[in-house]
């Protein structure tokens, strides 16, 4: 499968999704979902990116993020890094926590912007889980009212009062605007598809793959197709049959 080319924001403003493996839980408890946020300021600090918004569902999650002096894709490879070591080491597990990549569309007026920050914060009141956006925990909301926190709240009060903010988060809105796809393809050079291969297995050579037992394979094959390497690609760089790769689901 062609990978999807990242769409470049002229703003430096993305809304990003990251969506659990197989979209299952990632989650589970209170310390899961503090800890991810624990690691987000930890990489804001090094990084220096703002965060206009986020919301941690139990298997998905939305950042409204403005890139600065490093690009987004070193941002969530230092977060990825972070929180997944973690999650691993807690829960007795190997392998990708997130389905592939993240999902960045790029923010480029004011208008996008502010719907996706309502879109964002209004997540959970879509799922039914909260009645109004103030009632959930674990998303930006309530840090607008606030005077310190994790999110970087001038740029949405340059657009709007506070009255205004809590308006228009209590209105309804189909967010129809809304993408989270990017849309236009292109192929994983070798040496990409290599990179992703070292830093997913932690492998020291590619060549290793053909040691690690057959499960472990399969588990890291279906891991190496989400992340968009073609399957003659892993063939090729991890000395595997064709057979295995394709029986991997």
């Amino acid at each position: 499968m062609a990978r999807q080319k990242r769409m470049k924001s002229e703003t430096g403003i993305y809304h990003v999704m990251l969506r659990g493996i197989n979209k299952q839980q990632v989650f589970k408890n209170e310390d899961d979902y503090k800890m991810f946020l624990r690691a987000l300021a930890k990489c804001k600090k090094i990084s220096g990116f703002r965060l206009h918004a986020y919301c941690l569902m139990d298997n998905h999650i939305h950042l409204l993020i403005q890139e600065d002096k490093e690009p987004i894709a070193l941002v969530f490879k230092r977060l990825g890094d972070m929180f997944v070591y973690w999650y691993n080491e807690k829960y007795k597990r190997t392998g990708a926590v997130f389905q592939g990549r993240y999902r960045s569309i790029p923010v480029n007026d004011d208008e996008y912007f502010i719907t996706v920050l309502k879109y964002i914060h209004n997540n959970p009141v879509k799922a039914g889980i909260v009645s109004n956006c103030a009632d959930y925990e674990f998303s930006s909301y309530n840090s607008y009212f606030i005077q310190f926190g994790l999110v970087d709240t001038e740029f949405t009060y340059s657009l709007m009062s506070v009255d205004e903010f809590k308006r228009i988060h209590s209105e309804s809105d189909d967010f129809s605007k809304i993408t989270i796809e990017d849309t236009s393809k292109t192929r994983l050079s070798d040496i990409e598809a290599m990179d992703i291969i070292i830093s997913q297995t932690h492998l020291k050579k590619t060549d290793e793959f053909k040691s690690l037992p057959k499960e472990m394979q399969k588990a890291y094959v279906i891991m190496l197709k989400n992340e968009g390497l073609s399957m003659r690609q892993i063939c090729r760089l991890t000395g595997i049959s064709d057979r295995m790769v394709r029986s991997a689901k």
